[in-house]
């Protein structure tokens, strides 16, 4: 329901590659393939200057448009369920979940779309966008590379990313300052 209109997003990234679309009829979408596990987000947070927590939002979903021979008129848009927080901690998941966090019971859903995309080598791009977490937006920039492409044994058709972000949470309406939490996206689209 998120991507019912996957062309009116201008995304890449990590999670997607975006701009305005320069030869539609050249571009394939792409459906994340979280089905079979071949996508994730992942995060890592300091936990008092001593170690870094990790952990993982286990459901979400989402699309993205790619065209090998004009990467720069691709897009991207991910929607995250924040309820599937998962540090492989119940006690602290269930912290996580509260007012003091992510607050998912009046924010069940955080979301990025690319709104720009700037080629930075064969197969890496920054990738801007939009990121929605606790119903506040900010622009983000997210490290993109491109991993590959190709038939599957499935009989289906494959392309995969890989980005790396990081945001301040205190930008998003956390009650305490938590720092910088660091976002790695691994994206694996099936083609449509």
């Amino acid at each position: 329901m998120f991507i019912k209109n996957l062309r009116a997003f201008a995304v890449v990234g990590g999670l997607g590659l975006a701009a305005a679309v320069a030869s539609p009829a050249l571009a394939a979408d792409y459906v994340i393939d979280t089905q079979g596990a071949h996508a994730s987000i992942a995060f890592s947070a300091s936990h008092l200057g001593i170690s870094y927590t990790t952990g993982r939002f286990n459901t979400f979903s989402g699309g993205f448009s790619y065209d090998k021979d004009a990467p720069a008129a691709s897009k991207v848009a991910v929607e995250i369920e924040t309820d599937s927080v998962d540090t492989n901690h119940a006690e602290r998941d269930k912290h996580l979940r509260t007012a003091d966090f992510l607050e998912v019971s009046k924010y069940p859903t955080a979301s990025f779309v690319s709104t720009g995309i700037e080629l930075t080598g064969d197969k890496t791009a920054k990738i801007t966008g939009d990121f929605t977490l606790r119903g506040v937006t900010k622009p983000v920039v997210i490290d993109a590379e491109f991993v590959g492409e190709g038939k599957d044994p499935w009989g289906g058709y494959r392309a995969g990313f890989k980005g790396t972000t990081s945001i301040a949470l205190k930008d998003y309406g956390f009650k305490m300052d938590f720092g910088t939490i660091d976002l790695t996206l691994n994206v694996e689209g099936v083609r449509k």
